[in-house]
């Protein structure tokens, strides 16, 4: 509907004001309705609403009285039929308004358009006055744009056509015109549905479908169509087992109700799946291709003053040309830093683009540095620049390479690698398909990459070098002080990076002369001596740019180098220096303009890599105390402990844990709103946990682990898991190796989540015992409860139930007799959960409302969605399903609006619960693939639990065959985590159960 109740149609005239007219527009995609202007007319009856739905659907013909009659009443009309029926067409010219329409010679015009004329009635409105007729035209117009190959605006207009349905179309209008238009209508409806489901497959859609076709499969099980278009989705998401059992229940349906075979396609289907037909793997054609297939065009810009180096451009540039006929095209470049391999490579890629029509991707590998970019997470880039959704990209490294080489086969894309590491984070990076050519640069040899053409590129001639300074600087100044020019060259070592980084200089100052350039460089006590073998190489190139910074530049740069993090916002870096934020935009942006740093984005600055390791020997050779290095990462870590503190006591109300961390000397952000706090955090995150490391191994131990603690909400949402619990293990034992209890109790108490939400029972049980007698060692009146009530989880969760409750008890007094309520209600929505579990579901209920209560009242709207999913738990056991679903509908808009996409999956699998115990298998096999697709807190174990939600869902929808391939991933799921719950698939699965 549109904003103003009206039908969906396009351009529609602002509504008229009193005593106006406007247009008609009607409706019978849903409820009959009508409109002039802005404003709805009274339906009338429904048999007025069924003489009007039977005049429009004729579109402007004429329906004689003894038609209209037929229309309303069939072969049993009553006697005043024929009265009844002018009765409706008065009231229905009363009701259209004052216009009058346009009667055929002979006719008596009435008003609204409402044409009276011998022995019957006629309607004549525009076709965009009728919902029916836009749908129609934007159908037709579909046609046209998939005809010719524009998919993508063909399945746009499809969804538009569909949009213009609000519900069964002729809703309770009675008579069987009406009923014969309905069924028509509804059949036109399904039919654009499975065009649109078609075109969601021929662009890729193939996960994103199968939540809907599980359930339109379950609304219309004798429909082919969908069974195949399940099929094909089941069978591209890599369900290859689903998508045949989905022949096999289908088989036996039809078998069943009509005795008929599945239609020839069907079986062709299934043939092509058991062959694993390639041309199944995705689109068959590469049309629509903005949209369908991305070209992307990643390459970093070539240098407009590109100089010299003829000799390599020409020797790649004839093995990328010739790429299209060998398997796979490799050229690796390798040098020292600063001998300007990246230029190269770009100019020479930028050179080859028309060799690849499909796309170019870039990707700094940042092998230079100590935290060189990890494969798996380069692929995940790729693909979903290569057009794949984040949905269907898989979990492994090998699956991610795999799905990526797919994606290449049959197009011509240059991938170019930059700053690799070495030939092992190159390899699963590789195309392997005939056609596409990768481009590495790397400051290693890459003697054991098979196959690859290596290029060793050594510094610049003289020549090649004066004249990229001279492109530089400009012609005049250079002709005048040529010797000098080769002076500051030689200088430079001929390396590009060194000579550009001077030139730059040089030309920023107008009042040098190239002559005072050359007697600065002279002065080797400003340069390194010589240069030296390995990364170290390219230190005199940087020495000329630092030593020309002023002392306030300088510093900076030695202070900012010392961070780990992928880069630094602003209020980082002024922070770390101890600067006023406008002062130090001004430093930072004067070392953009040496090069010495880059500017990755408005506010945030990054080092080269290697620039990164000069700066710290300068700071190591520079600062006059080591304590003067401490100090400044002692800042940082002030600042993002200070501000995450801020955002975890905006999400966590009242929650006393942010009293009891560790002081610090910066205060810290502060937000207007907690989504703006929440943006910080996901923002920040790679900068945070970099921090939290560098802090752990560099002895701030106590700091990095409440850091941990404050940025829980990082592992929680399963977005930075992995990289959260590798800081948390070296937090762990940097704590342990010194023997601080408390901070490694608290490490440790971080761990336990991440194994909770990972789904690690026995290791985070163990972990939260740790940390307990950590705390109770080391006083730690904290960490204690917060491990009491992760302990009582882990108990409930593994069967325990009674040492559970006892354990949820405990955190419940003690953060009584602390004053937390946060955390005693979340002690007590753990106890729900236990309620529940030893079958006492009254007191579950009341628990879980007890504590919905407290956390509207200190309003705190995330961990309101934790009371709310623990009811709908209990609702669901209290057989009171609508009731829970609406409080798991409301906790999972709340978790999406706080960007806990595991807890997402976990409400959606609860929901499909729900649905299953309420007798709506559709609904519930619709919910259960939604949560496979987002994840659910709880890892393996629950992702079991919803496949088997899944197969009980499918089973009472009649498609055994899938239910079954859904029971027997589950109970491998089930033995490998040594649930008991794998008893319960067993018996799904054995004979007596299928009988």
């Amino acid at each position: 509907m549109d904003p103003d109740g009206g039908p969906r149609v396009p351009e529609q005239r602002s509504p008229a004001g009193p005593g106006e007219t406007g247009e008609l527009r009607f409706s019978v995609l849903g409820p009959v309705r009508a409109w002039r202007g802005g404003k709805a007319l009274p339906p009338g009856s429904p048999q007025q609403r069924a003489v009007l739905a039977a005049l429009l659907l004729r579109e402007g013909r004429t329906a004689t009285s003894a038609e209209l009659i037929d229309a309303l009443w069939g072969a049993e009309p009553p006697s005043q039929a024929l009265a009844t029926v002018r009765t409706y067409a008065s009231r229905l010219r009363k009701v259209l308004g004052p216009e009058s329409g346009a009667g055929a010679p002979g006719s008596e015009a009435g008003p609204g358009g409402l044409v009276s004329e011998s022995g019957g009635y006629a309607l004549r409105v525009g076709p965009e006055a009728l919902d029916l007729s836009v749908a129609q035209e934007l159908a037709t117009d579909a046609d046209k744009a998939r005809a010719a190959d524009q998919r993508t605006q063909a399945r746009a207009l499809i969804h538009q056509a569909l949009g213009m349905w609000d519900g069964e179309s002729l809703a309770n209008v009675p008579g069987p015109y009406a009923e014969t238009q309905r069924t028509r209508l509804e059949e036109w409806r399904l039919q654009l549905t499975e065009t649109r489901l078609e075109m969601d497959l021929e662009l890729g859609s193939h996960m994103e479908t199968i939540s809907e076709l599980t359930a339109l499969t379950a609304d219309h099980p004798l429909r082919e169509r969908l069974r195949e278009l399940l099929m094909l989705a089941l069978y591209r998401s890599g369900r290859q087992a689903e998508a045949l059992a989905v022949y096999a229940d289908t088989r036996r349906l039809l078998t069943e109700e009509l005795g008929v075979d599945p239609r020839p396609e069907l079986a062709r289907l299934q043939q092509r799946i058991l062959r694993a037909d390639a041309e199944l793997a995705g689109p068959a054609e590469d049309a629509d291709q903005p949209a369908a297939v991305p070209r992307p065009a990643q390459l970093p810009a070539t240098v407009p003053d590109f100089t010299g180096r003829v000799s390599c451009v020409r020797d790649l540039g004839a093995q990328l040309a010739g790429a299209g006929g060998t398997v796979m095209a490799v050229s690796a470049l390798a040098g020292i830093g600063g001998v300007g391999k990246t230029t190269l490579a770009v100019h020479v890629a930028h050179e080859a683009r028309p060799h690849f029509p499909d796309g170019q991707l870039y990707v700094d590998l940042q092998g230079a540095g100590g935290r060189a970019a990890e494969p798996e997470t380069v692929l995940g880039s790729f693909l979903r620049a290569l057009g794949t959704p984040d949905s269907a990209i898989p979990d492994s490294l090998d699956d991610r390479s795999a799905l990526y080489r797919s994606a290449l086969d049959g197009r011509r894309v240059l991938v170019l690698l930059d700053n690799a590491r070495d030939a092992a984070q190159v390899r699963p990076l590789l195309p392997g398909t005939e056609g596409c050519a990768a481009l590495v640069t790397s400051r290693v040899r890459m003697v054991d990459l098979a196959g690859a053409h290596l290029v060793d590129l050594d510094v610049m001639s003289p020549e090649e070098a004066l004249l990229l300074f001279t492109r530089i600087v400009g012609e005049e100044r250079v002709a005048a002080e040529r010797k000098a020019a080769l002076d500051v060259v030689s200088a430079c070592g001929f390396l590009p990076l060194a000579i550009r980084i001077a030139a730059s200089r040089l030309g920023a100052r107008r009042m040098w002369t190239v002559s005072v350039l050359a007697e600065k460089l002279a002065d080797e006590r400003r340069r390194l001596d010589e240069l030296q073998a390995g990364d170290l190489a390219v230190k005199s190139t940087f020495e000329l740019g630092y030593g020309a910074l002023e002392p306030a530049q300088a510093r900076a740069f030695r202070l900012l180098g010392l961070a780990d993090g992928p880069d630094l916002s602003l209020a980082a870096a002024a922070a770390m220096l101890d600067l006023p934020p406008r002062v130090t935009e001004e430093l930072l942006e004067s070392l953009v303009d040496t090069s010495l740093l880059e500017s990755a984005a408005p506010g945030r600055y990054r080092f080269h890599d290697l620039v990164r390791l000069y700066a710290r020997v300068c700071a190591e050779r520079d600062e006059d105390a080591s304590s003067v290095r401490e100090d400044a990462l002692s800042r940082l870590l002030d600042f993002y402990l200070s501000t995450a503190a801020r955002v975890f006591a905006l999400e966590r109300p009242g929650d006393r844990v942010v009293d009891d961390l560790e002081p610090t000397a910066h205060e810290g952000l502060s937000f207007n709103d907690r989504q703006a706090a929440l943006d910080w955090l996901y923002t920040e995150a790679d900068c945070l946990l970099a921090c939290a490391r560098q802090a752990a191994l560099g002895g701030r131990l106590r700091r990095a682990a409440d850091l941990l603690w404050a940025a829980k909400d990082l592992a929680e949402s399963g977005a930075n898991a992995k990289q959260y619990e590798g800081v948390a293990l070296t937090a762990r034992k940097a704590a342990h190796r010194a023997g601080d209890q408390r901070a490694e109790g608290r490490a440790r108490a971080m761990l336990t989540n991440v194994h909770l939400v990972a789904g690690r029972y026995d290791e985070a049980d163990e972990e939260a015992r740790q940390a307990t007698l950590l705390a109770r060692a080391a006083d730690d009146r904290t960490t204690i409860p917060w491990a009491d009530n992760d302990r009582g989880m882990i108990a409930l969760i593994q069967g325990r139930f009674q040492e559970g409750e006892s354990f949820l008890l405990r955190a419940v007094e003690a953060s009584r007799t602390d004053g937390n309520l946060m955390r005693e209600a979340s002690a007590l929505v753990n106890l729900s959960r236990h309620q529940l579990l030893v079958n006492q579901t009254g007191k579950a209920i009341e628990l879980a409302e007890h504590c919905i209560g407290i956390y509207e009242r200190i309003g705190v709207p995330l961990r309101l969605a934790n009371a709310r999913y623990a009811l709908g738990l209990a609702l669901t056991r209290a057989g009171r399903y609508d009731a829970a679903l609406s409080q798991l509908d409301e906790a999972l808009s709340t978790f999406g609006k706080n960007r806990q996409r595991l807890w997402e999956g976990a409400s959606m699998f609860r929901m499909a619960e729900a649905h299953l115990a309420a007798g709506r298998p559709a609904r519930a096999a619709q919910h259960a693939e939604q949560a496979l697709a987002y994840g659910c807190i709880g890892g393996d174990p629950i992702r079991a639990a919803v496949l088997t939600v899944l197969g009980r869902a499918l089973s009472s929808l009649g498609q055994t065959d899938r239910a079954r391939v859904c029971w027997h991933e589950a109970l491998t799921l089930f033995e490998q985590c040594g649930s008991p719950e794998a008893d319960g698939v067993r018996r799904l699965l054995s004979p007596v159960s299928a009988a």
